[in-house]
């Protein structure tokens, strides 16, 4: 502005045919102006002059020319940029150093767009969708297999395997019986339902059997001790005319001595060394 009836506020000079500053309805010569009033800037630490452009971003000043990227110097006067440490960065450089790269396509994901995180990484979220429908997984539940992600209905119909017992999908463990997939919580006895999965069991026309189901309803009972005779008590057992009985219980009834490979004698039900069956 050009005065020609007044007088610098502070140095009192007259402003008649001078440039000069309204400042709380004071009028300021171009220099009182400036050194009174004048904020410096960020990058040179030069005033900000009155006749210059004053750009202001968080109560820090820049001088146009001034208001640039701190990596590449580009201008970002009417630009998008973001801040880092203090630091002003234009989208494009801001990007490379500090945002982050989508999982599937390795691009980057720019500020301001919205990225999907799971499992510690991130994507577009046109990224995030299921690899079979290609539709987008955003919230939904979901199954990786191969680093790729699965909505459930796909998963199922592409890789899960069926419960032998239930029919329905086993989605994550699971035990093996037979070349038949079960869930663990159904892989149970045929006879009292106990789990089995870890435990001991015995096969019996294909349905597996805990140790005492399968010895109550199927073993042989020794004929010496009673008990059943099964393989987890070991392998070898004795057969004599529709009688079994334990390798250790099968001996002489008189002198107690094995007959494990050895000849014998019968009386009746009982069994008997040469000795004592001779004597």
């Amino acid at each position: 502005m050009t005065s020609s009836n007044t007088d610098c506020h502070y140095c009192l000079q007259s402003l008649r045919g001078r440039k000069y500053a309204l400042r709380e309805e004071n009028a300021y010569c171009v220099s009182c102006y400036d050194s009174l009033f004048a904020n410096p800037c960020e990058e040179c630490k030069q005033p900000i002059e009155c006749d210059s452009k004053d750009l202001a971003y968080k109560g820090r000043h820049w001088h146009e020319r001034c208001f640039k990227c701190a990596k590449c110097s580009r201008s970002l006067v009417e630009k998008p940029f973001a801040a880092k440490d203090e630091l002003l960065l234009c989208t494009e450089c801001y990007s490379d150093e500090y945002s982050s790269k989508c999982f599937h396509c390795q691009r980057t994901i720019m500020p301001g767009s919205r990225k999907m995180e799971f499992k510690g990484s991130s994507w577009h979220e046109s990224c995030f969708v299921c690899q079979y429908c290609r539709q987008p997984l955003g919230t939904k539940p979901l199954i990786t297999k191969d680093n790729e992600n699965y909505c459930v209905p796909c998963f199922e119909k592409q890789f899960a395997h069926h419960c032998y017992s239930c029919k329905k999908v086993i989605t994550s463990g699971g035990v093996t019986y037979h070349d038949q997939p079960w869930h663990k919580e159904c892989f149970v006895c045929a006879g009292c339902k106990t789990q089995l999965s870890g435990q001991r069991f015995i096969s019996k026309d294909e349905y597996p059997h805990c140790v005492d189901c399968f010895s109550k309803l199927y073993a042989k009972k020794c004929a010496a001790c009673k008990k059943p005779i099964t393989a987890l008590g070991g392998p070898k057992f004795i057969s004599f005319e529709e009688r079994q009985w334990h390798g250790e219980c099968f001996n002489c009834v008189k002198c107690s001595v094995s007959l494990v490979g050895q000849g014998f004698l019968t009386r009746q039900d009982d069994v008997l060394c040469h000795e004592c069956g001779s004597a």
